[in-house]
């Protein structure tokens, strides 16, 4: 087997001769070249596994080097390496496809691990391993399936970023899928073997909300009877989901801060900090930015959490990927229940393309899933769907009642929204513009008054 070849590009001569001396120990054959226009011609010359080079360069800089490499051959992984380096220019790299940045100075190992990271993961991609991700919630029966281009670009620059330690915020509705991206992530990163702990801040209890995420000692408060570790120990070494963030309370919005600043967290009654190394992936599924100008979340926090933004688009900007889910769906649900159905008819498809799909891909499977289990014959037609209707935006109207007072009005379209949900509040708060706390605290009052 022959070793594998590298390709390092840097304008001082010291540290070509630092890269390849340490890179050649390490079993790869190492060519080097002092500038980028050097380099792109013996890259088009001889075959590479990868190149490393340098930022900041005289006449080509190491982003033009990465860019003329991916107009060459887009699969070779490239390395930055910078002593200038910002989060800022490590995401402009990823972006423009770059594997892996590190900053001088730095060790042999980190050198050495980050090369066979990327070799690695270059091989897997070039035997042909599908971009098709199933969840670590659902024992493989989700998968991120599309053919949009804009969302095959947000699934290569995660896959990008996904090997880095850098926080990663996930936007997007409910129901486009940001648990699988985050699941995706997860799988291509160098912690896929370590835990994964995924927690919803909506669903926090205030009064326990740190003990939860950073645990506490015994006899911290009334009722601590052991030792409790918190998720983000339990996430140790691994990845940790932060779901609808924005709902996290703002007084423990700042112990979220020390811990991305010091990595590492206080749990509650403790004495002394406990380091962890954990990555950390928020999700929300409104405008972070919205929520820092109402003071509801931390600027600070917003801007360490907001390192690499991936926005996930809704179906209704990806119509394209309605045939290819609804036929998957169909298959998925025929099998698991026995049933026959195997073809859709084109006016199904066209009634599909033009519903407006406010839930989301989570709205399209659960359609699909209740037209097959209702629906006989082999074939999905219009009147399996049970739709509103798309000139309705799959909304119904509301009958206004006279007699009723404004706060029975709010309560009768707070439920009327809960149903046509099926009970999901964090899509009943989205429809009705308010936050979960404040729909929880809406049906907490009135569950009260009918006490």
């Amino acid at each position: 087997m022959h070793a594998q070849s590298i390709l390092v590009v840097d304008d001082e001569q010291d540290m070509r001769l630092a890269l390849t001396h340490a890179l050649s120990r390490t079993g790869y054959s190492v060519q080097t070249a002092s500038n980028g226009f050097e380099a792109i011609d013996k890259f088009k010359r001889s075959k590479f596994s990868a190149v490393i080079t340098d930022v900041k360069m005289p006449e080509m800089s190491g982003m033009e080097v990465l860019e003329q490499v991916k107009k060459i051959s887009p699969r070779i992984p490239v390395i930055m390496i910078t002593a200038h380096g910002t989060i800022c220019n490590a995401v402009e790299a990823m972006k423009e496809g770059a594997s892996d940045y590190i900053l001088k100075p730095f060790s042999a190992d980190i050198l050495e691990s980050t090369v066979k990271k990327v070799c690695s993961n270059s091989t897997a991609r070039a035997r042909g391993k599908s971009l098709e991700v199933y969840s670590r919630n659902d024992s493989g029966n989700k998968r991120i399936m599309t053919q949009d281009s804009k969302l095959l670009d947000i699934l290569d620059l995660a896959k990008n970023v996904a090997p880095s330690n850098a926080t990663i915020l996930i936007l997007g509705e409910s129901g486009t899928g940001k648990e699988l991206f985050a699941s995706f992530i997860h799988q291509h990163s160098g912690r896929s073997e370590k835990p994964y702990v995924a927690v919803n801040c909506a669903a926090l209890p205030e009064s326990l909300a740190e003990s939860e995420l950073f645990g506490h000692e015994k006899g911290a408060f009334t009722g601590a009877a052991t030792l409790k570790i918190g998720k983000f120990e339990l996430a140790n070494h691994g990845t940790i989901i932060l779901d609808e963030i924005s709902e996290m309370p703002i007084q423990l919005q700042a112990k979220l801060l020390r811990v991305l600043q010091e990595k590492e967290i206080d749990r509650v009654g403790g004495t002394r900090p406990n380091p962890v190394d954990v990555r950390i992936i928020a999700i929300s599924n409104i405008d972070l930015n919205k929520a820092v100008i109402e003071g509801k979340f931390r600027e600070d926090l917003f801007y360490r959490v907001n390192v690499i933004p991936l926005t996930i688009p809704p179906l209704r900007e990806r119509r394209g990927d309605i045939p290819l889910l609804t036929n998957y769906f169909i298959e998925k649900y025929s099998s698991n229940n026995n049933k026959k159905m195997n073809s859709i008819a084109d006016e199904t498809i066209s009634l599909l393309l033009k519903f407006d799909w406010k839930g989301n891909v989570r709205e399209l499977e659960n359609t699909i899933e209740r037209a097959v289990l209702l629906g006989q014959g082999e074939t999905l037609l219009p009147e399996h769907l049970f739709l509103e209707g798309p000139q309705q935006n799959g909304k119904k109207p509301v009958s206004i009642k006279v007699g009723l007072s404004v706060k029975e009005m709010e309560k009768e379209l707070i439920f009327q929204t809960l149903k046509e949900v099926n009970d999901n509040r964090t899509h009943a708060a989205e429809i009705l513009d308010i936050s979960i706390r404040t729909l929880r605290n809406k049906l907490k009052e009135y569950k009260e008054n009918q006490g």
